[in-house]
C-alpha cells in the first residue's frame, strides 16, 4: 500500500509541476489538472491514513503522513483561490511544494528502510 500511496504523489506531483508552470507564468492554470493533482494527493493521503490506522506504518511514516497533510492544507487554500479564479502568490506554490516533496522524500525513506 505504502508503494500505491508514493505512486499517487509522484503523479500528482507531475501535475503540480504544470500547475506551478502556469502560476510561474502568471496565467490560469487548467482546470481538469488541478482537479487530478486534488484526486491524486487525496488518495494518497487515504492510503496512508489506512496504514497508519492498520497500526502497521512506521513512524516514518506518520512523520510523511504530518507533512502531507499540511502540504494538502496549503493545498485547500490554492484550491480556493482557483475557484475565485485568481492566481495564487507564488509563495505559497513554492512552501507548498517544499512541504509536499518533504513528506514524499521522508515517505519514500520509509519504503526504502522497510
Amino acid at each position: 500500500m505504502l508503494t500505491y500511496a508514493l505512486i499517487c504523489f509522484a503523479l500528482g506531483a507531475m501535475g503540480g509541476l504544470v500547475l506551478a508552470a502556469h502560476v510561474l507564468k502568471g496565467k490560469f492554470a487548467p482546470w481538469a489538472v488541478s482537479v487530478l493533482h486534488a484526486l491524486l494527493g487525496a488518495s494518497g493521503l487515504l492510503l496512508l491514513v489506512v496504514l497508519v490506522v492498520q497500526g502497521t506504518a512506521s513512524s516514518r511514516v506518520m512523520a510523511a503522513l504530518g507533512l502531507l497533510v499540511l502540504a494538502a492544507l496549503g493545498g485547500f487554500y490554492l484550491a480556493s483561490l482557483h475557484l475565485r479564479r485568481a492566481i495564487p502568490p507564488k509563495g505559497v506554490v513554492f512552501i507548498h511544494a517544499g512541504v509536499a516533496v518533504a513528506g514524499f522524500l521522508t515517505l519514500l525513506s520509509a519504503l526504502l528502510a522497510a
